[in-house]
């Protein structure tokens, strides 16, 4: 399973439906396949698969330089045709976005695996390059979100505009009123997401008007939960599930 992200790819080798292994890369348009290839072989003989065990492929992309990059990989190193999620697959989940095309695929991904794993109604909130907001109705359709800037992009931001102030570790500061510059950051950055996660997944809730179950995924979604209780589930794999759930869908069709 591969999630290319504007950030990060994320890659996942399930046994059957259990995720065997994950991996983290940073995104890079300008790598090659071959590049790639050799990154991810070297990772999965580190642990102790080979290559010619990997017999299916399912790919969701937000970054499309790279999606071509990926098929090729798929077809030279596995000698697979890879499943890519987008228009015309088979989902489980209806789109009442205005547009439907203009919705990411790893977010119809996650509400998916969510759907799938949890039930609806759901609201997934996606730490990753933006902090992006989900809602999936009872009977699973999709019913749009919200996107704010991630956490990583507005410390990005926060350093680059000011003349004073230096990049921070992305913590949980002792108190929300910080007593120092790193502190009062860490306080604005982290604690500051989480109070704006609670008040739209407030307003999700009323709009949603029912009994609704939170899921947490992203790279940062274990620190925010530290930082919050609005989550009734944490599950930073989420995306990786959801594109073995629809791999399997596809197979049976």
């Amino acid at each position: 399973a591969i999630d290319i992200g504007n950030t990060n790819i994320t890659l996942g080798v399930f046994k059957e439906t259990h995720l065997e292994a994950t991996w983290r890369l940073a995104t890079d348009s300008s790598r090659l396949t071959d590049e790639y290839g050799i990154f991810m072989n070297n990772l999965l003989q580190m642990k102790g698969i080979l290559p010619s065990q990997i017999t299916k492929a399912c790919i969701c992309c937000v970054v499309p330089p790279l999606l071509p990059v990926f098929e090729e990989l798929c077809k030279t190193y596995f000698n697979i045709n890879p499943l890519i999620v987008g228009s015309g697959t088979k989902t489980g989940i209806r789109i009442l976005y205005d547009n439907p095309h203009d919705v990411g695929a790893d977010r119809i991904v996650d509400a998916a695996a969510a759907l799938k794993i949890y039930g609806g109604p759901a609201i997934v909130v996606d730490f990753g390059t933006g902090t992006v907001f989900d809602a999936i109705a009872k009977n699973g359709d999709y019913l749009g979100g919200a996107i704010a800037p991630g956490i990583n992009i507005s410390a990005e931001a926060l350093v680059s505009k000011s003349s004073i102030l230096r990049g921070i570790e992305l913590i949980a500061p002792p108190k929300a009123i910080g007593k120092n510059t790193v502190h009062a950051m860490q306080s604005g950055l982290i604690l500051g997401c989480a109070s704006m996660v609670e008040g739209m997944v407030s307003r999700f809730m009323k709009e949603l008007d029912d009994e609704v179950k939170v899921v947490a995924t992203g790279g940062l979604a274990s620190k925010m939960n530290e930082v919050t209780d609005i989550f009734d589930f944490v599950n930073p794999n989420l995306t990786l599930v959801g594109l073995q759930h629809i791999y399997e869908l596809n197979a049976k069709t």
